[in-house]
């Protein structure tokens, strides 16, 4: 069973910085290609970032510049570094895992950016 657990949500002040984590549970994680997503009230679920299994990663435009993806394989864990943050970034925060022909996500963890 694989399962993805997100840590990290919070309440952050504007142009501050916040990380997301996120741990999985599977043994196929070096080869996944990982992501964040997000979804705030009444809008549709984005893509914010994803990386690939050998590093490559690829952003949303609204985002780029601010926020930075990696992974640590031997940790099974898929971070979200964000900078700067803008309260049109207020939203819940999915982890993302596609491999195998299979799409697991989290639970999702809430950030709120406000003052």
């Amino acid at each position: 069973q694989v399962q993805l657990v997100e840590f990290g949500g919070g309440l952050v002040q504007p142009g501050g910085s916040h990380r997301l984590s996120c741990a999985a549970s599977m043994g196929i994680f070096s080869i996944s290609l990982m992501g964040w997503y997000r979804q705030a009230p009444g809008k549709q679920r984005e893509l914010v970032a994803v990386i690939a299994p050998g590093g490559s990663t690829n952003y949303a435009d609204s985002v780029k510049g601010r926020f930075s993806i990696s992974r640590d394989n031997a940790k099974n864990t898929v971070y979200l570094q964000m900078n700067n943050l803008k309260p049109e970034d207020t939203a819940v925060y999915y982890c993302n895992a596609q491999a195998l022909a299979r799409n697991y996500w989290g639970q999702g963890t809430q950030v709120t950016v406000s003052s």
